[in-house]
């Protein structure tokens, strides 16, 4: 341990040397701990009951809503708070001496985010239709909100959504991968998916930035919705797929590319590689080494 002080000494000098410091005190960053708890919390207010450790009694609901959503609103907005003033903070470089704008754009911001949860909890009660419709195994729909990871994922993506669509830095990323650590579902907080949609089984599922998701959509493991090119200039440009409406995609289906295009009705099988569009009603699938689409063989 001799050498214990040294090392602090050179720890805190590299502080001064790289940055990376997130200090109390100044114009300070969202807390990724409080934005998990935050997110408890909205998640308690979406499915009332299935995430308590004691009973729900129906009669209280009404006081167990409001004290659970004051709070969530009171921490979202200190959360927000922060991720409007990093924004500013960039836009200035690194000058922002005056809060009190930041805290009315939060407040109005969460204002919202609460007026858009009855919509949001609607298109949730979709998927969960969807898991419980598309997937055999499933007994009941109680069982689907209390244990399908990709029904979690795709409500907390809702929800991150929201914020992201909004131009608020940071905390959609951080929602969108503390559920991704949790559930090994990937789901950019940019990325637009209509109702009805539904992740089979989940790990390794990747749904990119630009992709848009049509209704009734079904996806398994392993599925990739991603982009040609990762090059920064590219980052305004559409880089995902299109995913149009009624489309199955069965697992390790890799699709590519902001071109791309599923048309609706289509049937995607697994391991298959897609970087161009793909017309309503198809049927693409691997046959030996032959990539198969209605028929028409294309050399895999």
């Amino acid at each position: 341990m001799q050498r214990l002080a040294k090392n602090i000494e050179a720890l805190v000098e590299s502080y001064n040397s790289f940055g990376l410091v997130n200090p109390a005190g100044e114009a300070n960053l969202p807390s990724r701990r409080s934005v998990e708890a935050i997110l408890r919390e909205l998640g308690e207010l979406v499915f009332p009951g299935f995430g308590e450790m004691e009973e729900l009694d129906k009669s209280g609901l009404p006081l167990v809503a409001t004290e659970r959503a004051n709070r969530a609103a009171r921490n979202l907005v200190r959360e927000v708070e922060k991720s409007v003033a990093f924004a500013i903070r960039k836009e200035r470089n690194g000058d922002l001496n005056d809060w009190k704008g930041c805290r009315a754009a939060a407040v109005l911001l969460v204002d919202d985010f609460f007026d858009e949860l009855p919509a949001i909890r609607g298109l949730l009660r979709f998927d969960v239709e969807a898991a419980f419709r598309g997937d055999p195994a499933a007994k009941s729909t109680e069982e689907v909100i209390l244990s399908y990871p990709g029904l979690e994922a795709i409500m907390v993506h809702r929800i991150a959504h929201f914020f992201w669509v909004r131009d608020v830095p940071l905390i959609p990323r951080i929602m969108s991968e503390l559920v991704h650590s949790k559930t090994g579902i990937d789901i950019h907080p940019g990325a637009k998916i209509d109702e009805s949609f539904f992740i089979d089984h989940g790990t390794g599922v990747v749904i990119g930035e630009t992709c848009v998701i049509g209704k009734n959509v079904k996806l398994y493991q392993g599925v990739t919705l991603g982009a040609l090119s990762v090059r920064k200039e590219d980052a305004v440009k559409k880089r995902h797929p299109t995913i149009e409406d009624n489309v199955t995609i069965y697992s390790g289906a890799t699709i590519l590319g902001g071109d791309t295009i599923i048309g609706r009705d289509s049937i995607i099988g697994g391991n298959v590689w897609i970087t161009e569009p793909v017309p309503p009603g198809s049927r693409v699938y691997l046959h030996g080494r032959d990539q198969v689409v209605e028929g028409k063989a294309a050399k895999g």
